[in-house]
């Protein structure tokens, strides 16, 4: 919880730091999100631990997979070519774009057939639904959010993304049940690193990684 609140507060500074630059606001509210999407699993924690409501745990869990895996997908993507200043670069993201809005409507789908669950476990939440080749729809979802951070031509927005491609394959060799809630809480607190790039970047821009890609 206080983590959540923590990163949302970064999230806050990220964004008045990228407010007078439309485009760049989108990338900026990243910290905010992912830290509300922290504040909601904590309410997940919380209702498996029998502090709370069964009704609320279950609205919380709904809430937190939708931003997993309905919002993320479509919003990294997004906001990741809006904030690209090539042409070039923005079309060969376009795919990618469209990539993770596909991701999107099989997971929801998905949640919507149903079962949706979630287990506890010692040092992290086990989400679980009824998706099939749910190996390939991970490397998608991957290649989707990862891919258009890698393609930018703003040095620190690639750097965000090749830690957090690391990141994945660590995760997803320590645990299989667990990787939506790690790599999310991951993903949260590397997040501070949008929020500096935004603070940087508001008083000297980050140059492209290659001039002529615009």
């Amino acid at each position: 919880m206080v983590g959540g609140v923590v990163i949302s507060a970064i999230g806050v500074g990220a964004v008045r730091n990228a407010q007078r630059q439309h485009e760049h606001l989108a990338l900026a509210a990243l910290p905010l999100l992912l830290g509300a999407h922290q504040v909601i699993e904590a309410f997940v924690w919380l209702g498996l631990q029998g502090h709370e409501p069964q009704e609320l745990e279950k609205i919380a869990l709904w809430a937190y997979l939708l931003i997993a895996f309905v919002v993320l997908p479509i919003f990294v993507p997004l906001a990741v070519l809006i904030n690209e200043p090539s042409r070039r670069r923005q079309k060969i993201m376009a795919p990618l774009v469209a990539l993770g809005a596909a991701v999107a409507i099989i997971l929801f789908a998905v949640m919507v057939r149903g079962p949706v669950g979630v287990r506890l476990r010692p040092y992290h939440l086990a989400y679980s639904i009824d998706l099939n080749h749910g190996g390939l729809i991970v490397v998608l979802y991957v290649t989707a959010i990862c891919g258009t951070l890698l393609l930018s031509t703003r040095r620190r927005v690639v750097v965000f993304g090749i830690v957090n491609l690391v990141a994945v394959g660590i995760i997803a060799w320590l645990t299989v049940d667990g990787f939506a809630s790690v790599w999310c809480g991951w993903a949260a607190i590397t997040s501070g690193a949008i929020a500096l790039h935004m603070r940087i970047g508001k008083s000297h821009r980050v140059q492209p990684l290659a001039a002529q890609a615009s």
